[in-house]
């Protein structure tokens, strides 16, 4: 446990600057880490910060568990533990008009050099952090390697990773940014009702364009898939395009996605 973190946010919550705090706790007994709302300054039992161990780190959406929390609980004032993904998640929520910035309270943690490189992540801390230390961003090896096949090597990579899919949707339901009330994954014109999701690769393709100038690069959709098709190169990929073609990174400045010109508001349904 991290007593600085803890000490942090103690004390938020003793003084009322926040009504309870989204982290992990590691449960007695045993090394088993589960998301906790802590709510009570003297207990923190269990607290848990341990984000820095490379593949082993313990990761659960804490962005997404505090949006629903924040569309159940409108007026509550929640902080969260951010890492660097987390802080551009909530950006990007706050752009979309899905998170309000006077209800969240961030509490920053810098990623390790082992976990920024085995995320191969291009900015491994938030704004503000609590603990930690500013490590430099890594760039993606995997995705240079695939991009330098030639075409049809390309294709066959593709197609040989996404014949695995077994369309659970754990990639979408544990992304922080899919937000929607209504997945067009779903929609009838697509599928009948009792079919199983598009054939594949359609079924990716159609997310990935989707998520285009929204993914934040926080790669639990990977995690979260079963069957370890390499989602978060794919996504790269995507947020490279963007890069490229409009400047823009997701999570990064104050500046909406080119793909988001107006916005959208809480109560719409955003598909």
């Amino acid at each position: 446990m991290s007593e600085k973190i803890a000490k942090h946010v103690s004390e938020l919550l003793k003084q009322g600057k926040i009504e309870a705090f989204i982290g992990l706790k590691e449960q007695q007994g045993s090394k088993h880490i589960i998301p906790h709302i802590y709510t009570d300054g003297d207990n923190l039992d269990g607290f848990y910060t341990g984000f820095n161990e490379g593949a082993d780190a313990k990761r659960y959406p804490l962005v997404k568990t505090l949006f629903h929390i924040s569309k159940r609980y409108p007026e509550a004032r929640l902080g969260i533990l951010a890492r660097g993904c987390d802080e551009r998640g909530l950006k990007e929520l706050y752009k979309w008009n899905q998170l309000n910035t006077e209800q969240v309270v961030t509490v920053g943690l810098a990623c390790s050099k082992e976990l920024a490189e085995f995320c191969e992540c291009y900015k491994p801390y938030p704004d503000e952090f609590v603990e930690g230390e500013k490590v430099p961003g890594v760039d993606s090896e995997r995705v240079k390697k695939v991009s330098a096949l030639e075409e049809p090597e390309r294709l066959k990579f593709w197609l040989d990773k996404f014949s695995r899919c077994i369309k659970c949707y754990g990639c979408r339901n544990i992304c922080p940014m899919c937000f929607c009330k209504e997945c067009s994954l779903e929609e009838m014109e697509f599928i009948e009702t009792g079919k199983i999701p598009p054939e594949n690769p359609i079924f990716h393709l159609t997310r990935a364009v989707h998520m285009a100038g929204r993914c934040i690069d926080c790669g639990l959709c990977e995690e979260a898939c079963p069957v370890d098709i390499p989602l978060r190169i794919l996504y790269k990929k995507v947020n490279n395009i963007i890069m490229d073609h409009y400047s823009y990174r997701p999570g990064f400045g104050e500046e909406k996605s080119p793909l988001n010109i107006l916005g959208s508001r809480p109560d719409e349904n955003n598909s």
